[in-house]
């Protein structure tokens, strides 16, 4: 119960702080997102609680291959001006492409 809180407390307290960091210097909130904040806590924390240490290779490998897969959300933002699409439609835009990136990952982690 308590590993439970103690996640929720750090990882709750990261995204605030990224996000509230965003409105005061967006290139620094916006490295400090790309970087793989998530991950390492994530792993560190799927270690402790499970113990397992090939199943969090399986899980870092997962991970590997999503990243770039990932950035097909980012596709519509770089895309907006040209296409004339507002955030909504860049968000949007966006989960579908994440959509089709989960199938590829899946692909993709049937043959690493």
């Amino acid at each position: 119960m308590w590993l439970t809180i103690a996640k929720l407390v750090v990882a709750a307290s990261l995204i605030t702080f990224v996000s509230w960091l965003s409105g005061k210097k967006t290139g620094l909130a916006g490295f400090l997102t790309a970087l793989p904040l998530t991950t390492l806590l994530a792993l560190a924390f799927s270690q402790v609680e499970w113990g397992d240490s090939k199943q969090s290779v399986e899980y870092a490998k997962s991970v590997f291959v999503a990243i770039p897969v990932s950035l097909l959300f980012f596709i519509p933002y770089l895309l907006a001006e040209k296409l004339n699409l507002n955030f909504w439609n860049c968000y949007i835009s966006g989960i579908g492409l994440l959509g089709a990136g989960y199938f590829i990952h899946n692909h993709l982690t049937k043959i690493i």
